[in-house]
């Protein structure tokens, strides 16, 4: 039997012959950790022709400048907060900006009311946890955790539905670049 086919995939395969043209095209500087210079980003949204004649389609339609905004913000190493009433966009363009800059837009934090602080942060192995104690080992990274230490984006998705004590949490991590994890006296630092 055949594998199904996949409804919708991820922008990084949807458009990897794109990418891979941009990433090949581009020539401009590279933030650290970026897949591709702001340029190429941007053309990677917009859309445009490279000097090889490759089309790059457009990944959005509206303002260039907030494009260009929103690059300029992550290319500083801040935090990127899209606002917007549904349906304008917000998780198509984050998903484009980190499947240009990151080269992975599957780390994702789906905000809920119910949501608690670990989502955020990390999680136990609760099984490991008894049997060693608290280790390494025992620890369960969040993507926010993984995007931190690999340099990539971390993408969380409705943002006012989470709890203003785990929005808290996330405001200390954003602002200082840092994950401490008490339980191992230790910490990840943003790469």
């Amino acid at each position: 039997m055949p594998k199904p086919a996949i409804l919708r995939p991820h922008a990084e395969e949807t458009y990897a012959g794109e990418l891979k043209a941009l990433a090949k095209a581009d020539k401009h500087p590279r933030p650290a950790n970026w897949k591709l210079s702001p340029w190429a980003v941007a053309t990677y949204l917009l859309g445009g022709e490279l000097e090889d004649g490759t089309a790059i389609t457009p990944k959005y339609y509206g303002s260039r400048r907030l494009i260009e905004v929103a690059i300029a913000t992550l290319a500083t190493d801040r935090a990127l907060l899209l606002i917007g009433i549904p349906g304008t966009a917000k998780t198509w363009v984050s998903e484009h900006l980190a499947a240009a800059i990151s080269g992975d837009s599957k780390m994702l934090v789906q905000g809920t009311a119910g949501m608690s602080e670990e989502s955020l942060r990390y999680g136990w192995n609760y099984a490991r946890l008894l049997a060693e104690g608290p280790s390494e080992a025992a620890l369960t990274p969040s993507p926010v955790m993984q995007a931190m230490r690999q340099g990539r984006i971390a993408r969380v998705e409705e943002l006012t539905r989470i709890p203003s004590d785990v929005q808290d949490a996330l405001i200390t991590v954003l602002s200082e670049k840092t994950l401490p994890i008490p339980e191992l006296d230790t910490e990840v630092q943003a790469l």
